[in-house]
């Protein structure tokens, strides 16, 4: 909707960073500074991120990783939403910016072939085509691709082992597509390292798709890393295709189990979800720390004492100040929750 004032971003760029930590700080700082919230990843090899922020600041930090030569190709994913999606801002040092524990492979140097929306739209039903849905199961269980092909995977490091159940598939066009495209530029590249011949990405992921192909034959939801969890991708023929884990019945409303140890992601109807107090099982509702149930089966981690500036070494206006000296971090009221 075009008067909901918050942009929900959604980017990665894969490119060099030499001092991870320095930039890791850099970011952290330009984020705090424009009200920024969510989690980035800075690793060796590039940037990943879901962002949150009133539309003008979202412009600022679109700007400032564009002004930046390493990522002046990074596209953004851009939804409209009437609040922010994170309650924090988190920007992490990783190895990788998607754990796929494929780190020799390079996207810039070889990946799948990169599909606009419309041409996999256009592709993906042809007979020679396989639609590959390279995501875990809790997401393609939620919302996949008509006809698409799953892994039984709990994590996409666990994608390189599961190739060895498609050699069958060699001789196809293989579409590979995730959430936001990510996890296809590993994906992709190491089908091609594997012997496949002509494969492909859905560039954009699943939400591009839905922006600019109105999603059309996508069942089910898209399941997000932000505090929506699932969100709806098809204009044109939707479907909802996941059960309550509890009674079976048709339900897409994505919820985490109320036991903290197990926190499984889960559907679950509202009426099984009141019934078992927003738990997964019999035993999730007895456990002792079950966590209260509100109905909506998201858990937001306490953020009193929040501090967006722990971590940080220095503030930009106070540079050779340690932060531990300060006796005043000067946080802005808008960034305490």
């Amino acid at each position: 909707m075009e008067n909901q004032p918050y942009s929900i971003l959604l980017y990665y760029c894969y490119a060099t960073i030499e001092d991870t930590e320095a930039y890791r700080e850099e970011h952290h700082l330009f984020c705090i500074e424009n009200n920024i919230r969510g989690r980035i990843i800075i690793s060796p090899e590039g940037l990943n991120g879901t962002v949150s922020g009133l539309k003008e600041d979202c412009e600022k930090y679109m700007a400032y990783i564009h002004a930046d030569p390493r990522f002046a190709k990074t596209e953004f994913k851009i939804e409209t939403f009437d609040k922010h999606a994170f309650a924090k801002i988190h920007v992490r040092v990783k190895p990788e910016i998607v754990h796929s524990s494929l780190r020799h492979l390079d996207p810039n140097v070889k990946t799948g072939k990169h599909l606009a929306p419309e041409e996999f739209k256009a592709l993906k039903d042809q007979e020679d085509v396989v639609i590959l849905d390279v995501r875990s199961n809790y997401e393609h269980e939620l919302g996949r691709f008509k006809g698409a092909l799953t892994l039984d995977i709990d994590n996409f490091r666990d994608f390189p082992e599961k190739v060895k159940e498609l050699e069958h598939l060699k001789g196809k066009k293989v579409l590979t597509y995730c959430t936001g495209g990510i996890k296809c530029e590993k994906a992709s590249a190491f089908l091609l390292e594997q012997g496949f011949q002509d494969v492909y990405q859905l560039h954009g992921g699943i939400i591009k798709y839905g922006m600019e192909a109105g999603g059309e034959d996508f069942e089910g939801k898209c399941y997000v890393f932000d505090n929506r969890i699932a969100v709806d991708i098809n204009k044109v023929n939707p479907k909802v295709i996941a059960t309550c884990h509890i009674c079976g019945t048709e339900c897409d409303r994505m919820v985490n189990c109320a036991n903290p140890t197990c926190n499984a992601h889960l559907p679950i109807c509202e009426k099984c979800g009141w019934e078992m107090e927003g738990a997964c099982s019999v035993e999730c509702k007895d456990n002792p720390e079950k966590r209260t149930y509100d109905g909506t089966g998201y858990y937001q981690k306490n953020t009193n004492g929040y501090n967006p500036y722990k971590g940080l070494i220095r503030r930009q206006d106070k540079a050779k100040q340690p932060l531990h000296e300060q006796k005043d971090p000067g946080i802005r009221a808008d960034h305490q929750s």
